[in-house]
């Protein structure tokens, strides 16, 4: 990746402790070896499959180490984690979305130091920007394993189908789109606003237009939201919501459990587009008819937006990592350095349909789609990760949240700024 691009630094937050779940934390050393235990999010399909393998993998190369696999859905992995560190009761190794989630629990000393520990490889092959994403202080405290920047998926085949010629490259052309496609009875972008992270990305990237570079940055250091760009944001949000371009029922549609799913209307035909992260097409192709990869695919760069201060060209989206808890066995140090090679990380590739953050690797990559991410990304002048995740989980989820009472019509801009701030206030 582009050494070069700035991605917001957090503030560090502190995270109160939620209520006890029942997921078993790390077990260290044992007389016959080291066990240790692995929590993601994959619950179905080939990326669970994926995670599987690979530990047996790295397992048969060392016969000392247990892995013991959790799989925890997506929407519920942040709190279930929260509460077991909290709770002295962590999993070894973890997925570790960084931001200001991360910055907590580094500020709780409760993820180890991986900064002298990796490997030539990794250090080699992924580009120092992937690390920097992971990286608090000077110090790296997870191994990046894929970039996901944001974007809009959709069908060429219903593009088509509309006479939509061109990918919109503004928003006056993407309402423009909207409309076209309402003519053919299809949704034309499909919202899992159940949810609430997949409607307030679409904040996030208004938010990206609207601000300059330098204003986003000092809202992640300060927790601050008085600059105008943040409403000239939610005016720009509500006013593309008016267009009514979202799926009936998107407010109680979940983003991707089920044909149901945003991810589902889209994998069915049944919606033309979705405003989602790099993962999305191996969520898609696991909800098509045949569980195979949908064939027209197809993927845009959120579009410009008039009038703001944001660089053009910018992008938001996390870089995937892994972190070992700080009382981790060292087994938990090699696996992460495993997950870094070119191997492994094709296999993920595969698995995920994602783009993958070794660069070796990323030589693998053929879907058209992919590749115009990565290029995206690569030639970006300002990345942000997500906003929730870079203002932790507290201004996070109260961000969130304000975006789907917006969408919902039970408030409006100023109301929306308003939540941010007073949840920024309360620390």
């Amino acid at each position: 990746m582009n050494a070069k691009k700035i991605l917001v630094a957090s503030a560090t937050l502190a995270i109160g402790a939620l209520a006890l779940s029942g997921c078993a934390g790390g077990s260290g050393d044992s007389a016959d070896g080291q066990s240790m235990t692995l929590w993601h999010n994959s619950t179905t399909g080939p990326g669970q499959e994926f995670w599987e393998q690979t530990v047996a993998d790295f397992e048969a190369e060392n016969p000392d180490v247990t892995i013991e696999i959790q799989s925890l859905q997506n929407e519920e992995l942040d709190g279930k984690l929260q509460t077991a560190l909290n709770s002295g009761d962590a999993p070894d190794i973890f997925l570790q979305r960084g931001g200001g989630k991360m910055a907590a629990m580094v500020e709780a000393g409760q993820l180890k130091d991986l900064t002298d520990v990796l490997s030539d490889t990794a250090t080699s092959e992924i580009p120092e920007g992937s690390f920097r994403a992971n990286t608090i202080d000077g110090s790296v405290y997870a191994m990046p394993v894929a970039v996901l920047p944001g974007g809009i998926f959709y069908s060429q085949d219903l593009f088509d189908e509309a006479g939509i010629e061109e990918t919109p490259a503004t928003i006056d052309e993407l309402e423009d789109a909207v409309e076209a496609l309402k003519a053919t009875d299809v949704a034309p972008i499909a919202l899992g606003g159940k949810d609430a992270w997949p409607a307030a990305h679409w904040y996030y990237f208004f938010a990206l237009r609207a601000c300059s570079p330098e204003t986003m940055a000092d809202a992640a250091a300060e927790m601050n939201f008085e600059d105008p760009c943040w409403l000239e944001a939610a005016e720009n949000l509500q006013s593309f919501a008016d267009t009514e371009p979202y799926n009936d029922g998107f407010l109680t549609t979940s983003a991707q459990q089920g044909a149901g799913s945003s991810a589902g209307l889209l994998a069915n035909r049944q919606a033309a587009m979705e405003l989602m992260g790099a993962w999305n097409p191996g969520v898609i192709a696991s909800l098509t008819p045949d569980q195979e990869p949908l064939p027209d695919l197809g993927w845009f760069p959120f579009p410009e937006v008039p009038g703001g201060e944001g660089e053009p060209g910018s992008i938001l989206g996390g870089v995937d990592g892994y972190s070992c808890s700080v009382d981790a066995p060292d087994a938990c140090v090699d696996f992460l350095n495993y997950l870094a090679t070119s191997d492994v990380q094709e296999n993920y590739y595969a698995a995920f349909n994602a783009p993958p953050v070794n660069t070796v690797a990323q030589e693998a990559v053929t879907e058209p789609y992919l590749q115009q991410i990565l290029e995206a990304y690569n030639a970006a002048p300002y990345v942000s990760q997500w906003l929730d995740t870079v203002y932790g989980l507290n201004v996070g989820n109260a961000l969130n949240v304000a975006v789907v009472d917006l969408l919902a019509g039970n408030s409006g801009p100023d109301q929306l700024v308003e939540a941010v701030n007073t949840a920024a206030a309360k620390g």
